[in-house]
């Protein structure tokens, strides 16, 4: 059953938080995910109370791959980019199994 990282992120240094997402997407299909939502425009509903700045939204077969992917030495070696270029939320979402 597929597993979904959703994640708000919210920039805080553009050139460090560009230079990882061009270096994050091959580390991530090697582990099986892909994306399905990467930035984009972002239409809040209901209450104008919750403006994210930009959404990422992540599909891989299983949450092991999630947790292989986060622990892997790639992923390792380029987490700190992330870690000063954006501040960011996650939750991983399992699929609905109707």
């Amino acid at each position: 059953m597929s597993v979904y990282m959703v994640m708000e992120s919210r920039v805080l240094d553009q050139e460090v938080y560009e230079q990882y997402q061009r270096l994050v997407p091959p580390i991530v299909e090697r582990f099986g995910g892909r994306y399905l939502v990467r930035g984009g425009k972002i239409t809040p509903l209901g209450k104008k109370d919750w403006q994210p700045e930009r959404m990422i939204i992540l599909e891989f077969p299983a949450m092991e791959n999630i947790q292989q992917w986060l622990a892997s030495p790639e992923y390792q070696q380029i987490a700190p980019l992330r870690e000063r270029g954006a501040d960011v939320r996650a939750v991983v979402l399992e699929e609905y199994p109707g």
